[in-house]
């Protein structure tokens, strides 16, 4: 029973969620013969029918407390069965809609009970009992594998003499000869069946595209497959699609219905349901199976039905044709040759290897393909479909050799996939190039055939032929492609990954060593991902032997190089067992001191860091190796001398670092200090990571002291003179600006000359590197000394020529250097002379909000020290309307940096004119109802600066901005009372404004600041309660006379 329902019945498979028994005739007879093993059972074996499960089934049932009858307790909601074992637990319990039986009898009863819905309840159980023989007899007959014989189970159960196992056996035989019968019925069943296979269905395609397009006599629109990708044995569908024997998916568009999603499959044909909204298949069945793939359109589509009937002679001349050319079969060497007794390999490896290539001995079914084509999976498929729809092109593959040579075929494909930065989230995922296979008629060298030879001895060989030929193997030059592409397109992975999984350990070290080396190959590491590799490597790393576990692990740190390895690694408990291997010998960091076995416990650790350096490159996986506690080890082993320990360290701190809970993990286990001592090693790469971490954590104001406190500025300042290495750079340039946010950080680098080095890096240097040399001096700047050094050292030209780069971090760094320099007025000078602030000006256009705001900022300073400022800015074409317009953003950072802007427009008269015109004053009153202070206080100085002109005064109040700038003055922020007040002074010049002032309760909080430290806080104050009172007084005093 056990092999016929993980065998025989077909299940619907969509990936996610439980799986429920597909409606087909296969399935309908097996559930059936069940029925009546179960309901005669109570008749044929009245003693058996007794015996109690060792587990309840349990399922949710569709029958009504009130069906049961004679021999149960029923109440409303809940029935018990009279029947119960030695505990006086019932043997069937109902408690709606949840039912459990415990013996076979209550099973017969409960059938004849159903009556007409007993194979309703039949599925039910199934499919909630995916084992009902373990939980019938318990899990140590679930250990039996499909082979077990009669005297197998005899030898198992009969163990201790006692009634209960001979009880056990009895049912045990029992079930097996079910199991045969079942296997055998449904044989007879499945040799009635017509079946479908890839020839024929890629034939019937091809013949139906020529019949195809546009035009009343085509008998379609258009056919299509949704995967360009095909595999060596002609089927399109994903691998794990292929064993439950589909061949392809199709999408059909008639002349007269919507566009059909067709699966092609052994069985016949039908409709899925059609692609998801992530462009993925639904591969669930809607409707009955159809014999071909003409049958099922005729169906569906009436036009295709009478344009087949006019072109059927044609159609089936081509068909003719199409039949009686040679056909090659697939290969299926593979699988049949993992099957031989591979030298330690116990029988749970092979049954295991019989389950994935889909092979049964009662049923023929399709072999998924071992020499593929092109390893694919569901994020490559959307990277197919994605690549179709904007013109991406892809080759077809070269047709295999024949049978007597290994297929060598290329596939070449443009692959676009989507790159987020690589320590961004788990949605990243990395751009792998095409698959490339060797052409069949290449000039191989003489290596390609070798390897093949010894792989095929590794498939049939014994004990000490397999060690023989991966000593062999290990000898070729393996970071060679023509070695790597050998070892696949022959099907060596499969028998590597094979031998992982056996008892032998020297076959397990020799197996780890090859796919160590083989898996620097992209295609290499989805290939072994795609064959299930990954698991059986997490395993091995609970392995005592330590040789093992820094293979596993270093060939898990190479193929973890993209999303779905790391989330496989995850899944699968990888990054808890990494972890652990970071615990090695406390007394390691003393080389002199280290016996054998504590250097083998660094390489441990050394491994596991570096597969936790692959591994962190996702968000997840950096929460997991948070939670698994691996921060406290790393910052242990950072206290190494040992270099090559060190940079896979460092080097998954730097991932890390990325998130804010790993940067107060770093404060709190004082890692800081060991980085800053690594920026003085001599190993460029470990000083290039180091840089890295303290760049990543820089951020927090804390670190930056830590930093400077430890002694790092110095050595940071010195790296900046070797400018070879460009990825180092990069790294400490980044370390230097995230530095430089703190004034004392700054004042070391000018001791240290860092500032006339960076000005020497404006220039000749790629934009990783520009991006934190600018970002370093913009914050340089912002002291007026290293604003003239700036300028002495030539600084201002190559600044103002970045303006007009495209890279959108370049620009927001850039413009904020620039604006810095324009506070001194001989370095605007120079600014203006290179054309600097209309460069900075038409920034304001572009599409990045970062860069308008930043734009805007650093023409403030630019504004206030120009010469002839008003007659600079209106020399600038449809420069005021740009600026006015920019009021409408929904970007609050825009619209404090073009408030303030306007403010320094708005004190020439003219602009503040043309400004006016533009519509300033009813945008600006718009924007009053904010709660964000930074743009109250941009905003009340723009309101304030440009009531100077005509009736602007009026018309704030009359768009209702004073009511709200009265709000400002309750804000604790003390820049927006000083800019309120001023901006309600001016206002407050209306008598109507002076009136809302007034209502709003104005003059209250007025008073309060009127005591302001802040004199022009105190004047403003002052000025605006005096008009307020001057306009009471003059109102009283018209009333009286």
């Amino acid at each position: 029973m056990g092999v016929a329902l993980a065998r025989l019945v077909q299940w619907t498979a969509t990936g996610y969620g439980t799986r429920a028994l597909e409606i087909t005739p296969l399935n309908e007879v097996i559930l059936k013969e069940i029925i009546m093993f179960a309901e005669s059972f109570i008749y044929k074996h009245p003693q058996e029918a007794k015996y109690v499960f060792v587990e309840p089934l349990e399922w949710k049932t569709d029958l009504e407390p009130t069906a049961f009858e004679s021999g149960y307790v029923v109440s409303a909601t809940t029935v018990k069965s009279e029947e119960s074992d030695e505990n006086g637990q019932p043997l069937l319990f109902l408690s709606v809609p949840q039912i459990k039986v415990r013996s076979f009898g209550q099973l017969s009863c409960l059938l004849l009970i159903a009556k007409d819905t007993k194979l309703k309840e039949a599925q039910a159980c199934i499919e909630a009992n995916r084992n009902p023989v373990a939980k019938i007899l318990g899990l140590d007959y679930n250990t039996m594998k499909e082979e077990s014989s009669v005297l197998n189970i005899l030898d198992k159960i009969t163990k201790d003499d006692d009634t209960e196992s001979e009880m056990k056996m009895k049912i045990g035989i029992l079930l097996k000869q079910l199991d045969v019968h079942l296997l055998n019925h449904s044989l007879k069943h499945i040799s009635l069946e017509i079946r479908l296979n890839p020839a024929a269905v890629k034939n019937d395609i091809e013949l139906l595209k020529r019949f195809s397009g546009k035009g009343e006599q085509t008998v379609l629109e258009s056919i299509k497959y949704t995967s360009d990708y095909e595999y060596s044995n002609g089927c399109r569908a994903p691998p794990w699609r292929q064993i439950l024997g589909e061949i392809c998916y199709v999408l059909v568009k008639p002349h007269d219905v919507e566009t059909l999603c067709i699966t092609c499959s052994e069985e016949g044909v039908f409709l899925n349901g059609g692609k998801t909204d992530d462009e993925e298949i639904n591969y669930e069945r809607k409707g009955v199976i159809y014999k071909d793939l003409v049958t099922c359109l005729k169906e569906k589509s009436a036009t295709f039905s009478a344009n087949m009937s006019k072109q059927q002679t044609r159609f089936n001349e081509e068909l003719q044709k199409g039949k009686n050319q040679p056909n090659e079969t697939p290969k299926k060497e593979a699988a049949s040759a993992l099957r031989k007794a591979i030298p330690g390999s116990d029988k749970s490896t092979l049954e295991k290897n019989k389950i994935n290539f889909g092979k049964n001995n009662m049923i023929k079914r399709l072999e998924p393909s071992l020499n593929w084509k092109t390893t694919v999976d569901s994020k490559e498929h959307r990277s197919s479909l994605h690549e179709e729809k904007h013109g991406g092109r892809l080759e077809k593959s070269a047709p295999s050799v024949s049978p007597g040579k290994a297929q060598l075929v290329r596939k070449s494909a443009e692959k676009v996939e989507e790159i987020v930065s690589e320590s961004s989230s788990e949605s990243e995922e990395d751009e792998e190039p095409p698959d490339h296979r060797q052409e069949a008629n290449a000039d191989l060298p003489s290596e390609y055939w070798q390897i093949q030879k010894l792989v095929k001895y590794l498939k049939g060989g014994n004990q000490t032929a397999t060690v023989i030929a991966l000593c062999s193997m290990k000898d070729f030059n393996l970071a060679q492609e023509t070695c790597q592409l050998a070892i696949r397109d022959v099907g060596g992975l499969e028998v590597l990954i094979n031998l992982l999984d056996t008892d032998e350990v020297k076959c397990k070290i020799g197996s780890l060593k090859i796919l160590k080396e083989i898996s620097h190959n992209p295609q290499i590491r989805r290939n072994i991902v795609d064959l299930g590799g990954l698991p059986i490597m997490v395993n091995i790393l609970d392995s005592p032997h330590k040789s093992l576990k820094c293979l596993a692990a270093e060939t898990i740190a190479n193929v973890a190089k993209f999303r779905r390895a790391r989330w496989a690694v995850r899944h699968h408990g990888g990054i808890t067992k990494l972890v652990a291997l970071l615990d090695c010998a406390q007394n390691s960091a003393e080389p002199a001191q280290s016996s054998l076995y504590d250097a083998r416990d660094v390489e441990v650790a050394r491994c596991g860091a570096l597969a936790l350096w692959s591994c962190s490159k996702s968000y997840a996986n950096k929460e997991a190796i948070r939670k698994a506690g691996g921060i406290p080890l790393l910052a242990r082993l950072l206290k190494t001398s040992h270099e090559n320990m060190l940079i896979p360290v460092v080097g998954t701190l730097q991932e890390c670092a990325s998130e804010e809970n790993y940067r107060a993990a770093i404060k709190a286990e004082r890692i800081i200090e060991n980085l800053v001592k690594n920026l003085n090693s001599e190993n460029e790469q470990l000083q290039e990571h180091c840089a890295m971490a303290i760049y990543q954590c820089a951020e927090d104001e804390e670190t930056r002291d830590l930093v400077r406190m430890h002694g790092g500025l110095k050595p940071l300042a010195s790296l900046l003179n070797n400018t070879d290495n460009k990825e180092r750079l990069a790294a400490v340039t980044g370390a230097i600006w995230k530095c430089s946010i703190s004034k004392e950080n700054v004042t070391k680098f000018r001791e240290y000359k860092a500032i006339e080095t960076l000005v020497g890096l404006l220039t000749d240097q790629p934009e990783e590197v520009l991006v934190n040399v600018v970002g370093a001096l913009g914050e340089c700047c912002q002291e007026y000394e290293n604003r003239v050094i700036v300028r002495k050292c030539g600084g201002i030209q190559p600044l103002v020529n970045l303006l007009v780069g495209i890279n959108q971090a370049l620009l927001v760094n850039v413009t904020k250097a620039v604006g810095a320099c324009a506070v001194e007025p001989e370095s605007m000078m120079i600014i203006d002379r290179l054309d600097g602030v209309r460069l900075l000006w038409s920034l304001l256009k572009n599409p990045h909000p970062d860069v308008k705001a930043s734009a805007a900022w650093a023409l403030c300073p630019c504004i206030q020290n120009a010469k002839d400022a008003g007659e600079m800015v209106r020399s600038f074409v449809g420069g005021l309307e740009l600026v006015v317009n920019l009021l409408k953003s929904d970007n609050k950072e825009v619209l404090a940096s073009v408030c303030a802007a306007i403010t320094n427009i708005a004190k020439d008269q003219e602009n503040l004119a043309v400004i006016t015109d533009h519509g300033v004053v009813p945008l600006l009153s718009k924007l009053a109802n904010t709660n964000n202070d930074k743009l109250r206080h941009h905003l009340a100085e723009a309101i304030s600066c440009c009531c100077m002109w005509g009736r602007n005064r009026v018309a704030f109040g009359e768009n209702k901005a004073v009511a709200p700038l009265v709000r400002y003055l309750k804000s604790n922020d003390a820049n927006v009372h000083r800019a309120t007040a001023q901006a309600l002074y001016q206002l407050s010049e209306d008598a109507d404004n002076c009136i809302t002032m007034h209502e709003n309760g104005a003059v209250k909080l007025l008073l309060h600041m009127v005591g302001s430290p802040d004199q022009d806080l105190q004047e403003a104050a002052a000025g605006c309660i005096s008009n307020i009172r001057r306009l009471a007084l003059a109102t009283e005093k018209a009333r009286y006379t």
